[in-house]
Formats: structure tokens, sequence, C-alpha cells
């Protein structure tokens, strides 16, 4: 994970404000298949949304455990809906930049 400041981080929260959410942890919870798709999501969109459906009272320990085997930052929680950034592994490959 990388270093993320306050002014990133409302840059992002700018960007995430129009995206819908990407990922939906429902009543199956956090599956495997849930965890996989973050991460290919993640990979090729850089900043996304997850929102829960169900499990809403364990969101702030399930979106730790979806950061952390995505290797991905926790923006911030609004509501029932995670923004998660985790830059491209290539430089020619980021859409997003930060300061």
């Amino acid at each position: 994970m990388i270093e993320i400041n306050s002014k990133q981080r409302k840059y992002l929260e700018k960007l995430a404000h129009d995206l819908q959410p990407v990922v939906i942890v429902g009543g199956a919870g956090l599956t495997d298949g849930v965890l996989k798709m973050t991460k290919n999501s993640i990979a090729s969109h850089e900043l996304l949304k997850v929102k829960f459906n169900e499990y809403k009272d364990e969101k702030v320990e399930l979106t730790n455990q979806i950061c952390e085997y995505c290797d991905a930052n926790l923006i911030r929680i609004i509501g029932n809906v995670a923004i998660l950034y985790k830059p491209a592994e290539k430089e020619d490959d980021r859409k997003i930049f930060l300061d």
C-alpha cells in the first residue's frame, strides 16, 4: 500500500463520486469469488466502490480484509459503500496520478 495524504484522499473521493459500485457484498458475505473479483477490478480500474447490501455492521472489518487481500488503500467508507484505490503496477498503465 502507498501512503495517501488528506489532499490526495479528497481528490480520489471526488473522482469516485460518479462511480457505480463494481463489487457488492451480499448474503454470502466475503467469499473467495468476491475477493478475486475485487482484486481483478481494482487492477484494471485503480479506483472502485464496494457496496455492502448485507453485513453492514461488519463493513469496516470486511473492508480491511479486502484491502489487505488486494493490497489496496481504503479511501473512505461513506454509508454502506467503501472507496478503494490501488495504483496500476506499471506507470504506463496508470489512469490516476497523485501529486
